[in-house]
């Protein structure tokens, strides 16, 4: 046992006393038996080991000639390089450095992944490896001599370390040990490399409007820090250029996507998409971002299927925010997709900011909170009354607004477990209408307000660990003044839930609030159970002096009484999640509803949802809303996995969207298949089925994945 130290020892301690006559870096070779020839060769047998700058050698025997320093080795060889590279070989001959040199019957292991065999490797300086007569796979490869899944081979591959390339030369890929292509010269990267200039996994996309077509990727590294990738569309139908270009920046980064197209769906006409965000850190703690979306018609994005909403919105955002501020100045420009939208007459310029501080005065306790809002939006068309389209909205009309809020709010907290909440403040507001024969120009007020609400929570705990939380809440608030004449632009889409049954207004927006005095009740239960058992419940109504005639028929907010507002929620160890909202009156017509699950188990998940809005008028919404949305994925096995999404108009008894897909995935290969059906009425989108197709082969370039796979081999 001691002997290996000793030789090690031995060979180490003239290397100690002659550091300075030894180079940086000599190889340090340990064996069972080490002995010198008459002809001055040092010979290795026995579990020897070699280990020079990062580079294990391990093989039966090692012959080391002094005179020239090379090294003569007798397999079987195991190879490694900084832990990484693995090269195992029947036989080689290496010089002293272990950094040129010949192995035959080589096999090597990239990054734990890439395996190449070869009839012989020879190294060069350390950096390139060429191989000879080489099989190159990632998959598994079984001692039945059975073909690998996929296969390479090669008349020659050199490997270049340094860049992480692989260079062939006649080139056949092999599925099964079956040919299927051929190429002269080609290049991959290797395991370890996040990003070189060349080919990306090309895709196949197949749909009823633009036929099966195929995409080539191309990625172009501009340097270390930009990027671009073209991406050829082409099918019978249609010849496209798809583009992304990303810059990172030492304070952020852009990322720019679009695609210019020459299609028979529109003979002659170019069409094509731009989208772009970015980021920017500025001084002072700022943040600067910025969004792009444009288009030129308004069925490309979904016809391409690049995207499915039914707005674009442009902005740019310089922002900050502190533990005690916040500071947002904005600037958005949106653009309809619908058929039936006149863009000329929707407010598409918007400007919008906002400064708010709170304060916390010693004096009088609690905390003070100010406020400045400052909007403006306007309308392309000049006509100051309503078009033709009937609207019952002034199609040029541009509105400015300013508001200004200072709150004071304070918490008591009693012995008895009361809790009060006191809340006073004073607001105004300036309005600037524009464009608008039915308004007066100018409008301002100023409205003080006030609200107490009071809390009585009450805890109670199970013997078997769970804990019940019952607390009934009230609150009574008071808003001065009438309402001005204004048009009603901003605060046209009303939420009554949990989260503002206790707000002075429940509006979305500051240019409309709630006035006279307004009272609420509620009550809300909670039970935790350390097992996993959760359940909320909660109850509340909204009572006023005087009805609101600018809350719709499905805010629940409507008449000196409001909808009695339902939400539960439960969480189950299992990893089950239900979560419901509804509002109803006393005879339980309802005026919303919606029902939330997700059930996520060790082998997939399930998720659902049904919504239920009933028609509404004041909401552009003619008809009653009833859809039901169904979403899963299922793991087969360790390689199957199968994704299934669906939704369905239950108002018009007909689904509305369908997708299925299904995917294959081992230690060498990625498939997916996936079709989508969309049954759109637009009468600017047409009813399409895509159908899509992936492969990708694991083991070239970083990106293939992290995740393991292991197959064993069956007989």
């Amino acid at each position: 046992m001691l002997r290996p130290l000793l030789i090690a020892l031995a060979l180490l301690l003239p290397a100690a006393v002659k550091a300075q006559d030894t180079p940086q870096g000599a190889a340090i070779l340990i064996a069972d038996q080490v002995f010198i020839e008459s002809d001055r060769t040092l010979v290795a047998q026995g579990n020897v080991e070699a280990f020079q700058d990062g580079t294990r050698l391990q093989a039966k025997s090692v012959r080391y000639n002094q005179t020239d320093g090379s090294l003569i080795i007798q397999g079987p060889i195991t190879l490694t390089d900084n832990g990484e590279t693995l090269i195992f070989a029947d036989a080689g001959q290496l010089d002293a450095d272990m950094r040129n040199g010949i192995l035959t019957g080589a096999r090597m292991i990239l990054n734990q992944q890439l395996q190449l065999a070869a009839a012989q490797v020879d190294l060069v300086e350390g950096r390139y490896s060429q191989l000879s007569k080489v099989s190159v796979t990632s998959c598994k490869v079984c001692d039945d001599g059975s073909a690998p899944l996929w296969q390479i081979r090669a008349k020659r591959v050199i490997h270049d370390q340094l860049e992480d390339q692989l260079y062939f030369d006649e080139a056949q890929f092999r599925i099964l040990n079956v040919p299927v292509f051929y190429v002269p010269r080609l290049r991959l990267p290797g395991p370890d490399l996040e990003r070189a200039t060349g080919f990306l996994v090309p895709s196949s996309r197949t749909t009823s409007q633009l036929g099966t077509g195929l995409k080539i990727p191309y990625f172009i590294k501009l340097g270390d820090h930009r990027d671009l990738t073209l991406t050829p569309y082409i099918s019978s139908v249609t010849r496209t250029l798809e583009f992304r270009y990303r810059q990172a920046f030492r304070q952020g980064r852009i990322s720019f996507n679009g695609a210019y197209t020459r299609d028979d769906q529109q003979p002659g006409k170019r069409r094509g998409y731009l989208f772009g965000s970015g980021s920017f850190d500025l001084a002072r703690d700022f943040k600067l971002t910025f969004n792009i979306e444009t288009t030129t018609d308004r069925a490309y994005l979904n016809e391409y299927g690049y995207f499915v909403e039914d707005r674009l919105e442009s902005q740019i955002t310089a922002s900050r925010a502190r533990r005690d501020e916040f500071i947002r100045a904005s600037f958005y420009n949106f653009e309809s997709l619908r058929a039936d939208d006149i863009n000329d007459n929707l407010p598409t310029v918007v400007l919008d900011g906002e400064y708010e501080r709170r304060i916390f005065p010693q004096a009088i306790g609690g905390e003070l909170r100010l406020r400045l809002q400052a909007h403006a939006h306007r309308r392309n068309s000049d006509r100051d009354t309503d078009g033709p389209d009937a609207d019952l909205v002034t199609d040029g009309r541009d509105v400015a607004r300013l508001h200004g809020q200072a709150d004071w709010r304070r918490r008591f907290t009693y012995s008895s477990g009361l809790v009060a909440d006191l809340q006073t403040g004073i607001s105004f507001n300036f309005f600037d209408i524009t464009q608008d024969a039915s308004y007066a120009q100018n409008h301002s007020d100023i409205v003080p307000t006030a609200a107490l609400a009071l809390r009585y929570p009450m805890l109670r705990r199970e013997a078997a660990g769970a804990t019940q939380l019952l607390e009934p809440v009230a609150q009574i608030g008071w808003t001065r003044g009438r309402r001005l004449d204004v048009p009603n632009d901003e605060s046209t889409q009303v939420e009554f839930d949990e989260g503002n049954l206790l707000s002075l207004s429940r509006f979305p927006r500051p240019d409309r609030r709630e006035r006279g005095t307004v009272a609420a009740v509620g009550l809300n239960w909670s039970r935790i159970n350390p097992q996993g058992w959760d359940s909320h419940i909660s109850l509340g109504q909204v009572f006023r002096s005087d009805s609101d005639p600018d809350f719709s028929v499905t805010t629940g907010l409507g008449g000196v009484s409001s909808n009695i507002l339902f939400a539960a929620q439960i969480v189950t160890p299992n990893g089950l999640s239900l979560s419901g909202r509804s509002l109803f009156d006393r005879k339980f017509n309802f005026a919303k509803a919606e029902l939330r699950g997700n059930w996520g188990f060790s082998r997939g998940s399930l998720a659902g949802s049904y919504v239920w809005l009933d028609e509404d008028a004041a909401e552009d919404r003619d008809e009653a809303v009833s859809e039901i949305l169904l979403a899963g994925r299922y793991e087969i096995n360790a390689n199957w996995e199968v994704k299934a999404d669906w939704r369905f108009n239950v108002a018009d008894d007909r689904a509305a969207t369908a997708g299925l897909g299904i995917s294959y995935n081992n230690e060498c290969v990625d498939v997916d298949l996936s079709v989508a059906r969309s049954y759109s009425s637009s009468t600017a989108v047409e009813p399409t089925t895509s159908l899509g197709f992936n492969v990708g082969l694991r083991g070239f370039s970083a990106t293939s994945g992290n995740q393991k796979y292991s197959r064993s081999c069956q007989r």
